[in-house]
């Protein structure tokens, strides 16, 4: 038994080794730059441990987008903005102070959806997972609206999301400052969306 454990977790180990080395050079570089060589020599894994773990690299985008989603979005984000604030409201709000934070830091890469849907279009299956993974942000920002007491949260956390992708693509321009922007245009979305 103990053997058995031993080697799930070995097996496990080499999938989040290659997922790590991916998630390193996809944020940074984007999907289409890193081929599959660069991968394997990044995880250090031999190319049938490679092709054990993933059948493509289409598949090893997935688990980036999956890893992405969960680290950045839902830790980095997210829950960095429950953090810096007490209200529903506040929180909403918090959301752009983590991005000036993000903007300003020397690795900013923008967003990885949003690059990969770039890359590959919509009708791609990456581009739908980056699609689906935009959804979800909007999902969080319609849980805070609904905790929030906020009105027509489904069109609230549209707009609010242009916001969010717009001060994203702003600062891949080089305006390190939308996101303090965009604050300015989310509580006035706010006031328009209260009860």
């Amino acid at each position: 038994m103990i053997g058995e454990e031993s080697a799930a977790s070995g097996v496990a180990g080499m999938r989040e080794r290659i997922v790590g080395a991916a998630y390193d050079l996809f944020t940074r570089r984007g999907v289409r730059d890193v081929g599959i060589n660069e991968l394997i020599s990044s995880s250090g894994v031999a190319k049938a441990t490679f092709y054990r773990h993933f059948a493509s690299k289409d598949e090893l985008v997935l688990a980036f987008l999956e890893k992405r989603d969960q680290v950045w979005t839902v830790n980095a984000i997210m829950g960095e903005a429950r953090l810096r604030a007490g209200t529903p409201e506040q929180q909403l709000l918090a959301i752009f102070d983590v991005f000036t934070d993000w903007f300003h830091r020397t690795d900013f890469e923008a967003c990885s959806f949003i690059n990969v849907l770039l890359e590959m279009g919509a009708s791609h299956p990456l581009g739908r997972a980056s699609i689906d993974y935009l959804a979800r942000i909007r999902g969080h920002v319609k849980q805070l609206a609904d905790e929030a007491g906020l009105q027509r949260t489904d069109d609230f956390s549209r707009s609010w999301h242009i916001l969010m992708k717009g001060s994203i693509i702003s600062a891949a321009e080089g305006d390190l400052d939308a996101a303090q922007r965009a604050r300015k245009l989310a509580s006035w979305l706010i006031e328009d969306h209260r009860a």
